[in-house]
């Protein structure tokens, strides 16, 4: 049996999670895409309805979203078979995505703006700076950011699903209060659940994480957007001081469950920085 997190511990992060002023939200492509790759229309509404009814409790939210690639194999039914197909995969699908994000938001009366990055762009300071500012102008004019990895030049972040890692960096540089990671399972389990019937879902992740790392490592696959990232990303975001939690995007009102402390995924307890109850 992993270490329980003291519930005391688990309920104040909850707490946090739910009196977040400013949000970080990272959607994965199986959150946004069929069986086939197609982009799910259907999924990305329900994606934005949640996102709107952060907004709607006066949230600052800034969203990370997967999605190009698989809407780029969906849009021209091809598959990228080496690192320059899934490029040129992600210039078709990223447009797409967009244009389909816009109609969606345009439902609540919302503006969207496209930002693609690389790692590389948050560790060069001038370039954070720029992002930074553009961050903070937008979500001054009430505008959501959508930001991407710039797959079209980032090899190696095709590779090994960096859009974790790099919300995780966005969430600690522009001074975001929450971060949630949208997936297509429940949280972080005991096995992987897609594979053991038995495998359960781990509440909270805190002192216990060398535990939960170690059977992340055992039972996680290297495929792209792999929960080992999602919990890397997490868990460097909670030494941060930040409360991070991961939860299945299709779970009904799952943002705003989050949003009223309500139990839901796993949440990872900050480990750093001074929080009040």
């Amino acid at each position: 049996m992993i270490e329980a997190v003291e519930t005391d511990a688990v309920d104040r992060t909850r707490r946090l999670a739910a009196n977040a002023d400013r949000v970080v939200v990272k959607a994965g492509t199986n959150s946004l895409t069929d069986d086939e790759s197609n982009l799910d229309d259907e999924k990305l509404d329900a994606f934005v309805d949640g996102i709107a009814s952060l907004i709607d409790r006066d949230k600052d939210v800034v969203v990370v979203s997967s999605g190009a690639i698989g809407a780029g194999q969906g849009r021209i039914g091809r598959t990228g078979g080496t690192i320059e197909e899934s490029q040129a995969l992600s210039t078709i699908g990223q447009s797409h995505l967009m244009r389909r994000y816009t109609e969606s938001f345009e439902r609540y009366d919302e503006t969207v703006a496209q930002l693609l990055v690389t790692e590389h762009d948050l560790e060069n300071p001038e370039r954070f700076t720029n992002f930074r500012n553009t961050i903070e102008t937008l979500l001054e004019w009430d505008v959501v950011p959508i930001i991407n990895e710039n797959d079209a030049v980032a090899t190696e972040e095709i590779r090994i699903g960096d859009n974790d890692m790099l919300s995780s960096s966005i969430a600690i540089g522009v001074d975001v209060d929450l971060l949630v990671t949208l997936t297509d399972v429940g949280g972080v389990y005991t096995g992987n659940p897609k594979e053991d019937p038995e495998a359960e879902r781990i509440e909270a992740v805190g002192r216990n994480y060398a535990e939960v790392e170690s059977i992340i490592d055992e039972s996680a696959s290297d495929g792209f957007g792999g929960i080992r990232t999602k919990v890397q990303g997490a868990r460097t975001a909670s030494e941060h001081g930040i409360p991070a939690i991961i939860a299945r995007s299709d779970e009904p009102d799952v943002l705003d469950r989050i949003a009223t402390g309500k139990p839901v995924g796993t949440v990872f307890i900050p480990v750093n920085g001074d929080h009040d109850d």
